[in-house]
C-alpha cells in the first residue's frame, strides 16, 4: 500500500499539469487565431487594416495565455496539496490529509485519496492496540501461572528434601494451586471460544433464580471464611432460555469477585429480577466499588483497577470479560456502576 502511495505521489507533478494546460491553450488560441488571419488574407485588407488585425491577434494571444494561467492555477495548487499528502502519507504520515474541496475529478480523487488514509489510520489503530493487548494478555497470564506454580515448586521442593513436618499441609495447599491453575486454563479456553465466535448458548429452559441459590449456597462458605453476609432477594422463578452451567458461572464469578472485594463485616447483596422483557440479575457489594475511570474497561480480559491488590486477592481479571461474552451469546448484556459500592447486572432476555 505505502508503495502504490509513493507512485501516485510520483505521478502528481503539478508543475507538468501547468505547462500541459498552458500548452494546450497556446496551440488553441494559435489554431484560431491563425484561422482568423487567413481568412483575414482572403478578404484583401489593406496595410493599415493588417497591421490592426495583427495587433488584435497579438493581444488575444496573450490575454489566453494569462487567462490559462489564470485557470490552471488552482488545479496545479490542489494537485500540489494532493501530491504532498501523498508523500507525507508515504513516509508514515497517517494523519496527511488533501482536503482539497472541487467539484470535478481532482475533488473525487482527492476525496477518495482522504478516505482511503483514514481507513488505512484506523487499521494501524487497530492494528496497535491489537498488539499491545497482545502483550499485555502475555505478560498477565505469565504473571498468573507464575505464582502458583512457584507456590507447587516450592511445597514439593520441601516434601522432597524432608523439611515438610505436615506433608499433608503441604500437599492440600498442592491441590490449592493445580485448582487455581485448572480454573485459569479453563478461563482462557473459554474465553479463548468467546472471542474466535465459536462459543454458543443453549436452549434450555433455566431458572435464573435457581442458579443464583445455588451459586450463593456454593460460596457461603467463602463468605463466611471473609466475614461477609449473603442475602439473595427473588420474587418466584426466572425462566430464560440459555446453558444453565455457563450462566450459573458467570453469576458465581460476580459472587466470588463481590466476596472479595467486600469488607470485612460487609454483605453481599443478590437480586433478582424478573420482567416482561427478561430477567435482570444485580450483585451489590458495600466495598470501593468501581473507580470511574475503570468502568470503560472493566469488561475487557485481565482489567484491574488495582493490578496487586487484585492478584493478592487471587483474581486474573477473567470474570467479568467472561461474563459479558457469555452474557451476550444468550443475547443479553452487562452493566455495571460507578462507586461507592460495588454494582454489576446482567440482562438476560426471556426469549
Amino acid at each position: 500500500m505505502t508503495a502504490r502511495i509513493k507512485r501516485l505521489a510520483s505521478n502528481l507533478r503539478p508543475t507538468g499539469v501547468r505547462r500541459l494546460v498552458l500548452a494546450g491553450a497556446v496551440a488553441a488560441t494559435a489554431t484560431a487565431l491563425a484561422s482568423v488571419f487567413i481568412a483575414a488574407e482572403a478578404m484583401y485588407l489593406s496595410g493599415n487594416e493588417r497591421n490592426f488585425m495583427l495587433v488584435v491577434i497579438a493581444a488575444a494571444f496573450v490575454l489566453a495565455v494569462v487567462v490559462a494561467n489564470l485557470v490552471s492555477r488552482p488545479l496545479v495548487e490542489d494537485l500540489d496539496r494532493l501530491a504532498g499528502a501523498a508523500r507525507r502519507v508515504a513516509d508514515g504520515d497517517l494523519g496527511a490529509r488533501a482536503g482539497v474541496s472541487r467539484l470535478d475529478e481532482v475533488g473525487s480523487t482527492a476525496d477518495s485519496f482522504d478516505h482511503m488514509v483514514a481507513r488505512l489510520e484506523l487499521t494501524e489503530l487497530r492494528r496497535t492496540a491489537e498488539e499491545s493487548e497482545r502483550r499485555l494478555l502475555i505478560a498477565s497470564v505469565g504473571h498468573d501461572l507464575r505464582t502458583p506454580l512457584a507456590a507447587i515448586r516450592a511445597a514439593v521442593e520441601a516434601i522432597e528434601d524432608g523439611v515438610a513436618t505436615d506433608q499433608a499441609r503441604y500437599l492440600r495447599a498442592v491441590r490449592t494451586e493445580v485448582d487455581h491453575l485448572t480454573r485459569l486454563v479453563d478461563d482462557l479456553f473459554l474465553l479463548a471460544q468467546i472471542d474466535a465466535g465459536r462459543f454458543e448458548a443453549g436452549r434450555d429452559h433455566v431458572d435464573l433464580a435457581e442458579l443464583v441459590d445455588e451459586a450463593a449456597e456454593a460460596l457461603l462458605p467463602t463468605a463466611a471464611s471473609a466475614a461477609v453476609g449473603l442475602e439473595v432477594t427473588a420474587s418466584g422463578r426466572a425462566v430464560v432460555r440459555g446453558t444453565a452451567h455457563d450462566l450459573g458461572r458467570v453469576v458465581r464469578n460476580l459472587i466470588d469477585n463481590a466476596i472479595r472485594h467486600a469488607p470485612a463485616g460487609g454483605s453481599v447483596e443478590l437480586i433478582v429480577e424478573s420482567g416482561d422483557d427478561g430477567v435482570t440479575i444485580t450483585v451489590i457489594d458495600d466495598g470501593p466499588g468501581f473507580e470511574p475511570g475503570f468502568v470503560e474497561r472493566a469488561l475487557e480480559p485481565f482489567s484491574r483497577a488495582d493490578d496487586s491488590r487484585n492478584r493478592s486477592l487471587g483474581g486474573a481479571g477473567l470474570g467479568l470479560a467472561i461474563a459479558r461474552g457469555v452474557v451476550e451469546a444468550h443475547g443479553g448484556m452487562v452493566a455495571i456502576a460507578d462507586g461507592p459500592g460495588g454494582r454489576v447486572s446482567i440482562r438476560i432476555p426471556n426469549d
